[in-house]
């Protein structure tokens, strides 16, 4: 247990910050995982194409929000994003 006031803030402010990431990470699994289901539908039928564009700019974007809060890495996003377009782009030509 903390002793001086510096210290207790810390572990409050990592408390906080623990929850935040935890919700930003939540959200893009959320996200990515509501994507790549609407992909797997378009697979099967063509006309949900405007669903699964919202899905994937919804994505981007809260994968971009959390690169700028720091939440993940630069990479990781990128990594994520581009998965998402390849399994697009894998099931729009097969």
């Amino acid at each position: 247990m903390p002793r001086n006031l510096s210290a207790v803030k810390r572990v409050q402010i990592a408390s906080r910050n623990r929850l935040r990431n935890k919700k930003y990470k939540s959200s893009i699994k959320t996200m990515v995982k509501k994507t790549l289901e609407s992909i797997s539908i378009l697979h099967e039928d063509n006309n949900n194409m405007k669903q699964v564009q919202f899905y994937i700019s919804q994505s981007y974007s809260v994968i971009d929000k959390a690169i700028k809060k720091g939440i993940i890495p630069k990479n990781q996003g990128s990594r994520k994003k581009s998965m998402l377009s390849r399994e697009l782009r894998k099931n729009i030509i097969s």
